[in-house]
């Protein structure tokens, strides 16, 4: 039997093995790897901008995405659901958060993919202060179709994934720069 908490399946499996990796930028074979690591700002205001839109949901929010989480912010085990598309063509993508990390130069988290999900995999969502000065936001992830269906339309769901990542970097950008949200 299925055990529901707010709406979320919390006994939901992940749909992969390898749980984790993508905190130490790893991926097992067999999977798609999309690696970005982009200069998004300077100083110590533009870190706490960005690592808290990231913990908090708003880089997914800012990217497009329609989000419902268990939880305002990230925490380990955290179920949710990140919506791509318009109205009753929206593609949910279930996941439950897998780590999360928060500290002075390096914060962020990375979540894991559930059944119902496109994809099978994990991605992660990082800020990163360097001595310098330099805000990077880091987008690692690894990921392949989770099932025939997506498999077949692999273009159409690879050319979605990237315009994704855009739009996840724009918003990195937007929040270390500090530019009001509706803008």
């Amino acid at each position: 039997m299925t055990r529901r908490v707010d709406g979320f399946d919390v006994d939901a499996e992940l749909t992969y093995a390898e749980h984790g990796l993508t905190q130490s930028s790893r991926a097992p074979e067999g999977y798609r790897v999309a690696r970005h690591r982009v200069v998004v700002g300077e100083g110590r205001d533009a870190f706490t901008r960005l690592a808290e839109g990231i913990l908090g949901w708003e880089l997914h929010r800012l990217a497009g995405l329609s989000v419902r989480a268990q939880a305002p912010r990230a925490g380990e085990g955290v179920h949710v659901v990140s919506g791509f598309g318009f109205g009753k063509f929206r593609l949910p993508a279930p996941c439950r958060v897998v780590w999360v990390e928060e500290g002075t130069t390096r914060a962020g988290f990375g979540y894991g993919t559930l059944p119902g999900h496109p994809e099978a995999g994990e991605e992660s969502f990082v800020a990163v202060l360097e001595p310098d000065g330099q805000v990077y936001f880091e987008l690692f992830a690894f990921s392949r179709h989770s099932n025939w269906f997506y498999k077949l339309g692999g273009l159409v769901a690879s050319a979605c994934q990237r315009l994704v990542t855009r739009r996840y970097l724009a918003a990195a950008r937007k929040l270390a720069s500090g530019i009001p949200k509706d803008a």
